[in-house]
């Protein structure tokens, strides 16, 4: 099965990202971050759901909450860490009531990311102890996981840009960006994979590692895949297309009983030619 992100069309209200991506076709939507929050936005995405017989799933920083953050389940300031254990709280809630049985968010940081820095170079900042940090997110992990019920919680792996290498003087301030880092964490909590295949790319490349033997080794442990393509330096959410390597990659795998997202922020026609072109890798 193939979800699109909400955060492919950009617009300020979710209920109008959905809408758009309806209209063109894609009835399986990830309810991603990118819009503003509003009032009864729940009731807007129940009715899009039964005008257009939408399946969907949440992801990380959604629904918008009304005070933005970032959110961080690693943190060591409490401030950061309650606002966002309450947020993963408040998603699990909506995933029951849209009818989700999924819900995936980012591993946690080493540091708290300031607002305007997301997805861009941080500014050096100072680390929080490490082994702290990782405790303090494996054991919110846990109650987290009472809590999700008939929701299944995903882990998704980092990006580590060259940039961010360079203002931490080659320290890695982001949790699980390898498949090494994965297994280190595997035994810890026990835990779905989230495996964004573009976050690997880059973080392999900045960590001297290779990108296809970390692929190969991390898509045979998750049955859930956010996919886009990039240059390898930076995160850029570009198309699919069918003479990528990422394309073969895709297609030399076993993507039976495997769901994917598509993260392509682009033009409406080059997400659905990276549709076609995902579609085919998978069931071709």
């Amino acid at each position: 099965m193939i979800f699109i992100s909400s955060s492919c069309v950009k617009k300020n209200k979710i209920k109008d990202s959905v809408k758009e991506l309806a209209i063109n076709g894609f009835n399986n939507i990830e309810l991603s971050g990118g819009t503003n929050y509003y009032e009864n936005f729940e009731v807007d995405l129940l009715d899009l759901k039964k005008e257009y017989n939408l399946k969907y799933r949440c992801h990380n920083y959604f629904p918008p909450p009304k005070a933005p953050f970032v959110l961080n389940l690693a943190s060591l300031n409490d401030d950061t860490f309650n606002v966002s254990f309450e947020h993963v709280q408040k998603v699990l809630k909506l995933s029951s009531n849209l009818g989700a049985s999924q819900f995936g968010f980012h591993a946690g940081f080493f540091i708290d990311i300031k607002l305007n820095e997301i997805g861009k170079k941080l500014t050096k900042d100072n680390l929080f102890n490490k082994n702290q940090s990782i405790h303090r997110f494996c054991d919110a992990f846990k109650l987290l996981q009472l809590e999700a019920n008939e929701i299944s919680l995903y882990i998704e792996n980092n990006v580590f840009s060259s940039s961010n290498s360079e203002a931490y003087d080659g320290e890695n301030p982001f949790m699980m960006t390898n498949f090494t880092d994965y297994q280190k964490l595997k035994e810890k909590i026990n835990f779905n994979l989230l495996l964004d295949v573009a976050h690997l790319k880059v973080s392999s490349k900045t960590l001297g590692l290779d990108w296809e033997s970390e692929f190969k080794n991390m898509i045979n442990e998750s049955n859930y895949i956010h996919v886009s393509n990039n240059d390898g330096f930076h995160d850029l959410n570009d198309q699919l297309t069918k003479k990528s390597k990422l394309f073969n990659l895709i297609k030399a795998s076993n993507t039976k009983d495997k769901s994917f997202t598509l993260e392509v922020y682009d033009e409406m026609d080059k997400i659905k030619s990276s549709y076609d072109a995902l579609n085919e890798a998978i069931y071709d």
